[in-house]
């Protein structure tokens, strides 16, 4: 497994373009595939050329001996690797020169209050980390007993890759899984000085091999809106709509990720999320304000 380590932004951008390149079927690119081929994805040979740069190059930047790749060469790797835009930003963050230092996060007051008001829809705030650091009541409600002293890890990540209730409540459980790996990899690429986030990621690599797998595909995903389901103990199956909505940091900080759901109106699915805020414990809606 290619871990990120503290300070190796270069071994990184290597194991990202190998992971992507494994990716890749030939016959996709217009490459003839054949049984003899032993390489899973493209040759090395075979992506330099797409991109139209050197093979002597391209290998220097797997093996971590170039460094700051210009835009152009950028972008034309990241068109032969047919890379999406969450997966092209990730690209540019391990290829630029500058690191963002370790980030803080910090649960605004107003923040609070938003979650409050919001009691119909449930709701939790996460850090670059995936760390729950806020909720409202329906929302910790919602995703397995958040707000439970003792109960659930308030690490998502965790959550997902290493409690077997996280596959009751997540029915699509390998979507969950990607997303979060996605998510840890986009922040360890920002943030690689980031000691927790590096023992975070050592954790889940040495306690989980599915978490290994998913990693050593170079899975880029960002959460922003869609449908997911969810199974409570109570409520029963649910397909809910989802927005993901970044809330600006100040200065000195880093932005929080706001997770909100909703059921259509008149929808099973809205009763059943009526039924359960009546029922749901009143929780603090603030864990931490800062990490």
């Amino acid at each position: 497994m290619d871990h990120i380590e503290s300070g190796d932004t270069r071994r990184a951008l290597g194991s990202f373009l190998r992971a992507r390149r494994g990716r890749v079927a030939p016959e996709h690119v217009g490459i003839a595939g054949g049984r003899r081929r032993r390489v899973r994805g493209l040759r090395r040979e075979e992506l330099a050329q797409l991109a139209g740069i050197s093979v002597d190059y391209y290998v220097r930047l797997e093996q971590g001996r170039a460094t700051q790749p210009s835009p152009e060469v950028l972008d034309a790797l990241a068109g032969a690797l047919r890379l999406d835009v969450a997966e092209r930003r990730h690209l540019a963050t391990l290829a630029a020169a500058r690191r963002d230092p370790a980030p803080r996060a910090r649960v605004s007051p107003l923040l609070q209050r938003m979650l409050h008001s919001m009691a119909d829809f449930p709701a939790f705030v996460t850090n670059h980390r995936l760390d729950a650091v806020a909720w409202n009541s329906l929302g910790a409600e919602l995703i397995g007993g958040l707000a439970d002293q003792g109960g659930r890890d308030r690490n998502n990540a965790r959550y997902i890759f290493l409690d077997l209730a996280s596959r009751v409540v997540y029915p699509e459980w390998e979507d969950r899984a990607a997303e979060a790996v996605g998510q840890l990899r986009v922040s360890a690429g920002r943030f690689p000085d980031d000691a927790e986030l590096a023992a975070l990621i050592a954790e889940l690599s040495e306690r989980s091999a599915e978490f290994r797998r998913i990693w050593d595909s170079g899975e880029v995903v960002m959460c922003a809106a869609g449908r997911k389901r969810l199974r409570h103990p109570v409520a029963g199956l649910l397909t809910l709509d989802y927005e993901t909505l970044q809330v600006p940091a100040a200065p000195g900080e880093t932005g929080l990720s706001l997770h909100v759901f909703s059921a259509g109106e008149g929808s099973r699915e809205a009763t059943a999320l009526a039924r359960l805020a009546e029922t749901a414990t009143q929780v603090p809606d603030l864990v931490e304000t800062g990490s």
